[in-house]
C-alpha cells in the first residue's frame, strides 16, 4: 500500500507560479512512475506530467515549457513547478503512483487532490 499526500495548491494570478508537492509513504518499490493529473469542473481528468524512478520525464502538451516535474528520492517527494500559469490551468491536481515504469500507467494509488485556481 502507498499513501500519497499533496500540498502547495492555492490561488494565484495569471502569469504567476506555484509549486505542488506529493509525498509518498508506505511500501517501497524499485521501479515506479509518479505522475500529476488534473481535473477541472465538467471536464475529464487530464494527464499533466510524470517522472519515472530513473527520472525520465513526460509532459502533457498543454503544460510543456511551463511546468517542470522533479523528485527527491531521499524525501520520497515529487514536485510540480508550475510557471506562467493561465486561468485554464485551474483544476484539482492529483498525485498518482504507478508500479509500472510506463508513464501511461496504470496508476494504482492516488492522492486526495489539491486545488489550484488561477485568476485572470
Amino acid at each position: 500500500q502507498v499513501q500519497l499526500v499533496e500540498s502547495g495548491g492555492g490561488l494565484v494570478q495569471a502569469g504567476g507560479s506555484l509549486r505542488l508537492s506529493c509525498t509518498a509513504s508506505g511500501r517501497t518499490f524499485r521501479a515506479y512512475t509518479m505522475g500529476w493529473f488534473r481535473q477541472a469542473p465538467g471536464k475529464e481528468r487530464e494527464f499533466v506530467a510524470a517522472i519515472t524512478w530513473t527520472r525520465v520525464t513526460y509532459y502533457g502538451d498543454s503544460v510543456k515549457g511551463r511546468f517542470t516535474i522533479s523528485n527527491d528520492n531521499a524525501k520520497n517527494t515529487m514536485y510540480l513547478q508550475m510557471n506562467s500559469l493561465k486561468p485554464e490551468d485551474t483544476a484539482v491536481y492529483y498525485c498518482a503512483f504507478s508500479l509500472s515504469n510506463n508513464y501511461r500507467g496504470p496508476y494504482s494509488y492516488w492522492g486526495q487532490g489539491t486545488q489550484v485556481t488561477v485568476s485572470s
